[in-house]
């Protein structure tokens, strides 16, 4: 029996996880299998590295982590309040174990599988130098997600084996320095760059994704490096467990830039499909798999073969719902729909009332407050007057009744029409209190299958959560080289993503660290990036400062309203627009200086007395 150790539980898996080629989608999972068995036979380690990269940690994806997007995105939660949903939009202070991750179970079964192939008798030397790449690939994707929420954690690179003798001080290994885990990453991904195969999938690495993977955590690394040491009172362990030397900021950089010229230069392009309309595109880039060169790294699911989930159905607009008895979850907020400039260069703030402040801006259609927008807008977020699936999505809160000297505001039912017998509230509302319905006024279009029946519970989606694309690499590259010095390759690099957003070529002509942060924003928004981004620059607990005077801690909504003004020409049946505090939204956010390394649980460290708590826990 002791060849069985844990593989019973790690070939179960293949309901899960889907890849590149069809024979790797449709392995058979296995009810028991021995270790000589497993790595005896690559189809058996094609099916045991399904189920790892099927476990790769994320905070919130588009299966069972989703709403966790409207805790820390740009979105309130709009859905049910079942099961303590609504916990979302009344976070007090975010706990300190809140991004927690100690993943040495995964660790461990990526060593126990370097281990298996390396003596496995059966297997080539190609075939052993490939699989245990791919395994290397894995441990190091998590050991960065350990790193960039804990700081230094132990490195375990062979399988951990309790001789059952009473002492298992062999076992109790302390935490590495944060930057040595950062080097670890880097090196690794260096050693298995050539070896690792795979060419062309998206679903498994290959030379591009191990880069990729490379070029995000030596930027973050770098980020670290730098910005934790500005702070007022750096946060550090005497140890280095916590705390990266502000003179390795340049290193980790120089190693992020050289990673994303060689992605750049390589086999990707980004999404330009569709020329005629720029925000359907960035849309398409997002959702289609077949025929994507953006796409670097996906986690597939496959319809046909029964991988598929239900995001579509938990947050298709509400009058598009199928056979949904939930929608509208995810709602984004105005502040996400203001960072999005115009296509002149102009800040992106909507303009709702006149300079003077002593009006409303009155417009004929409910669309016309967006015109001349980044065309990401469109792609990532449903705003009044556009559609879905070729379907209008009608959002009006109510009507604006003018009563000589004020408007009175009248809102109603989803649907309703008013005296004059039109239009009082559209079948999308927004509605401040009601369930599965937004109440911001957005709602999202990103990841939404525009598929008829995707959102139904018999027939699911199979759209792909996306790991890494080339758009993240083209701002990684902006970034890395902004903080070189290097601003000209910096503004070619971010002009070329804002052009395929309808931008002018160049458009851009000087850059700041703050303009390149919000072009990550507005790109990359719902792909679980903001967070963290806003940790490795220092600033989340600034932008997210607890207050309800902050206009980044208070999340805000915009509804629509159609003016009754019998006898005024010039605005009768018009539209004007209200912005507010989400309704939903009952506290502002509020990121400690105790979240930035989240906390050790107490199981660890009474196992482990070598393992030191991170500060402020």
């Amino acid at each position: 029996m002791k060849n069985i150790k844990i593989y019973i539980g790690l070939i179960t898996f293949m309901s899960v996880f889907s890849a590149c080629k069809k024979d790797f989608l449709e392995r058979e999972p296995q009810s028991i299998v021995v270790e000589d068995q497993v790595y005896g036979d690559p189809k058996l380690i094609e099916g045991v590295l399904a189920n790892l990269y099927n476990r790769i940690p994320t905070d919130a994806s588009l299966t069972n982590r989703w709403p966790e997007h409207t805790a820390y995105d740009d979105a309130v939660w709009s859905g049910s309040g079942n099961a303590g949903d609504e916990y979302r939009n009344n976070i007090i202070s975010y706990p300190v174990d809140r991004w927690s991750l100690w993943d040495y179970g995964f660790i461990r079964d990526v060593n126990l599988g370097i281990e298996g192939v390396q003596k496995s008798t059966k297997l080539t030397t190609q075939q052993k130098d490939q699989f245990s790449a791919e395994f290397r690939f894995l441990r190091a994707y998590d050991y960065f997600e350990m790193v960039k929420r804990m700081g230094g954690v132990p490195l375990v690179t062979s399988p951990l084996v309790y001789d059952y003798s009473g002492d298992a001080t062999s076992l109790q290994l302390p935490r590495s320095k944060e930057v040595d885990v950062y080097d670890f990453i880097a090196s690794e991904l260096d050693a298995i760059a050539s070896t690792v195969g795979n060419n062309g999938s998206t679903s498994r690495a290959n030379k591009y994704t191990v880069l990729a993977l490379k070029c995000r955590a030596m930027l973050y690394a770098g980020s670290l490096a730098k910005y934790n040491n500005l702070m007022a009172s750096p946060i550090t362990l005497p140890g280095g467990e916590v705390g990266i030397p502000a003179q390795r900021a340049p290193d980790f950089y120089n190693k992020a830039l050289d990673a994303a010229k060689q992605v750049i230069a390589g086999p990707y392009s980004l999404y330009k499909t569709n020329s005629s309309n720029l925000g359907e595109n960035f849309y398409e880039a997002l959702t289609k798999k077949t025929g994507n060169p953006e796409l670097i790294l996906i986690q597939d699911f496959l319809q046909s073969k029964g991988f598929k989930h239900g995001f579509s159905y938990d947050n298709i607009a509400r009058s598009l719902r199928e056979d949904n008895l939930a929608s509208s979850a995810i709602a984004p907020t105005l502040n996400l729909v203001e960072k999005y400039e115009y296509l002149d260069g102009t800040d992106g703030t909507l303009k709702t009332r006149t300079p003077d402040n002593s009006d409303y801006i009155y417009y004929t259609n409910t669309q016309d407050v967006f015109a001349n927008k980044d065309a990401r807008l469109y792609g990532t977020v449903i705003y009044p007057g556009t559609s879905f699936r070729n379907l209008p999505v009608n959002i009006q809160a109510g009507v604006a009744l003018w009563n000589g000297s004020s408007y009175q505001i009248i809102e109603g039912d989803l649907g309703a029409r008013y005296t004059d017998g039109k239009l009082l509230t559209g079948l999308d509302g927004p509605q401040r209190s009601a369930l599965d319905l937004s109440n911001t006024g957005f709602y999202l279009r990103k990841f939404i299958d525009n598929t008829p029946l995707a959102s139904t519970r018999t027939r699911g989606t199979d759209i792909a959560w996306i790991r890494f694309r080339l758009g993240e690499i083209y701002l990684n590259a902006a970034e890395a080289a902004f903080e070189l010095g290097q601003t000209a390759s910096a503004l070619t690099y971010i002009n070329t993503l804002r052009e395929r957003a309808g931008f002018g070529a160049n458009s851009l002509n000087t850059l700041t660290i703050d303009r390149l942060r919000n072009e990550r924003r507005v790109e990359l928004a719902f792909e679980d990036h903001r967070v963290w981004d806003l940790a490795r620059w220092r600033i989340a607990d600034k932008v997210w400062n607890g207050s309800t005077s902050s206009p980044d801690a208070m999340l805000y909504a915009l509804y629509p309203y159609r003016v009754v003004r019998p006898g005024d020409a010039a605005r009768n049946d018009k539209y004007i627009f209200i912005k507010q505090v989400a309704p939903r939204f009952k506290a502002p956010r509020f990121y400690q200086i105790g979240n930035y390394y989240s906390s050790i649980s107490q199981n660890v460290l009474n196992n482990n007395p070598k393992i030191i708590r991170n500060p402020f826990h």
